[in-house]
């Protein structure tokens, strides 16, 4: 994959120097609870080394980046494109900031920008389309503010820290896309 300069971030590939920072963050409550079930559970050592190296091969359902700090290239988390649908042009996007103190600096904005121009201009897709917890009120604006809408919502559909909450599927079209860029 190529690596995708921003201003403040890079998309690069995954290394194996990168487990300790993705360790850091699979079993940190304040960062998966805005995840899906899979992080329900510990994650164990053996798991985590299990999913980088099938990353590392491109032996994975996704196909992803690691979210970087330009100059340094130092892990600030990763974005996804977990399952991607060739015939219909779809792409479901996935993303995580690693840690508390990188989130709220615009990092995860400008690394979504760059996934979906290299999904509309590289690999062609015509949609892309995620999915984010009613509550997780900070990355609903970065979505909105990249051009996805809201598509539909489940109602209470995810249940989390004693309560239930709404699921919001957010979309985003490349003709949507191309209205707001100088996109041929």
């Amino acid at each position: 994959m190529p690596r995708l300069p921003g201003t403040n971030v890079m998309l690069r590939e995954y290394r194996r120097d990168d487990l300790p920072w993705i360790r850091q963050w699979v079993n940190d409550p304040a960062i998966v609870l805005h995840l899906s079930d899979i992080f329900l559970y510990p994650h164990a050592q053996e798991a985590t080394e299990a999913y980088l190296e099938a990353m590392l091969e491109g032996k994975s359902d996704g196909r992803g980046f690691v979210i970087a700090d330009l100059a340094t290239e130092a892990y600030i988390g990763q974005v996804n494109l977990d399952a991607i649908d060739w015939k219909n042009r779809v792409g479901k996007i996935g993303i995580v900031i690693g840690s508390t103190e990188h989130m709220g600096h615009g990092f995860g904005t400008e690394a979504m920008r760059l996934l979906v121009d290299f999904a509309f201009r590289e690999l062609n897709l015509n949609r892309l389309e995620l999915e984010v917890y009613d509550f997780n009120e900070r990355a609903i604006r970065c979505y909105a503010s990249c051009g996805f809408v809201q598509e539909g919502r489940l109602r209470e559909r995810q249940y989390k820290n004693g309560r239930y909450f709404d699921v919001i599927q957010m979309g985003l079209l490349k003709s949507d896309w191309k209205k707001g860029k100088d996109a041929p």
